[in-house]
């Protein structure tokens, strides 16, 4: 089988799934821009992660579902900040940041948005560009993740939250390690909407620690 058949062939099979996926059809219904909203729905009816919750910055918010549950779960006079190297069509409420979080001049800009305020949540579901190399993309993942902490250390409010997107692999039990060391619980979450076909599972990260 050639390249490009095989190709035709994964990109039927994707269109498929996407059109069957009651997820998908779900979100049309609801109003949400991507499936991935309902990721965030279960995980905050299971943790009530959005409880007391003010400040909430959104990595890799593109297209914006969760951006979109976070503007629902706060109070009218709450922020949330939204940050993508993807542009997104403009949602209500959100002050969004056009950007790679990997950068400096992102991050400065974040930090000029949030305005010396601490942050309440921090919610991550961003992933590399994949190559299909399974440990070069788990690498890329974990540099994103620890980013995160790096972030989320400096302005997370100490008893803040941190849930954060990562990938079951080499790298999975020290990112792991590297949370417990900044919060005091750390759980393994699985929503049903991530699809079971995928690596990806949730590291929910409960009350930031005095460091």
């Amino acid at each position: 089988m050639n390249e490009k058949v095989r190709k035709n062939k994964s990109i039927k099979a994707w269109v498929t799934q996407h059109v069957n996926d009651s997820y998908v059809n779900q979100a049309q219904k609801d109003g949400f821009r991507s499936r991935a909203a309902y990721k965030l729905i279960e995980l905050d009816e299971q943790d009530r992660i959005f409880n007391g919750v003010n400040i909430v910055v959104d990595l890799g918010c593109a297209p914006g579902s969760w951006s979109q549950v976070a503007l629902a779960k706060i109070p009218a006079n709450g922020i949330v900040i939204g940050v993508d190297l993807l542009e997104i069509q403009p949602l209500p409420g959100l002050k969004f940041i056009h950007g790679d979080f990997t950068e400096q001049t992102t991050l400065d800009t974040l930090l000029e948005t949030i305005n010396q305020r601490q942050v309440d949540l921090v919610i991550s579901d961003m992933a590399p560009n994949l190559s299909g190399i399974k440990q070069v993309d788990q690498s890329r993942e974990a540099y994103l993740v620890e980013l995160v902490f790096d972030f989320a250390k400096d302005h997370l409010k100490v008893g803040g939250h941190c849930l954060i997107k990562v990938f079951h692999g080499y790298e999975f039990d020290n990112l792991v390690k590297q949370a417990r060391e900044l919060f005091t619980q750390v759980v393994i979450r699985k929503p049903s909407a991530s699809r079971s076909k995928s690596s990806e599972t949730y590291l929910l990260c409960k009350g930031k620690k005095l460091v």
